[in-house]
């Protein structure tokens, strides 16, 4: 799996405010100036970060974006979830969007299938085990 730009940006911006967590709010000129992410593109994202509850907004002369939690409590997982919808490289292993295997004959048996669950849950545990905090 390689994330998308819109992925690998939001993990950015969050380092940015999780660098700056518990200063105030940062605006989003000043992420996409410091992270050189397109400010409306990171625009899009903030607000899906908000809808998901891991960034809050303010307006007015303080105003800006800021982390809703602690960056401790902010797993990686979560991030890579949302924006890239699974971890998982085949439909057969996927928790969230499992599918049965066209290709094989018996997915309990099968070695292909096997050895890419191994892969999504070693994937799945280090994201897992990957807050914000250790991102900075």
């Amino acid at each position: 799996m390689i994330l998308s730009k819109k992925t690998q940006y939001a993990m950015l911006a969050l380092t940015k405010l999780t660098k700056e967590y518990g200063k105030g709010a940062v605006l989003s000129g000043d992420i996409a100036r410091s992270e050189n992410i397109p400010q409306r593109f990171l625009e899009n994202i903030l607000q899906e970060m908000k809808k998901l509850g891991i960034v809050g907004s303010r307006q007015g002369k303080s105003g800006g974006y800021f982390l809703m939690h602690d960056p401790k409590d902010i797993k990686l997982v979560t991030i890579i979830r949302h924006f890239e919808g699974t971890i998982a490289m085949m439909h057969c292993i996927s928790e969230k969007a499992y599918q049965p295997c066209e290709f094989c004959k018996d997915e309990e048996s099968c070695k292909i299938r096997k050895v890419f669950k191994k892969i999504r849950d070693n994937t799945y545990e280090i994201l897992e085990d990957t807050n914000l905090m250790s991102l900075v």
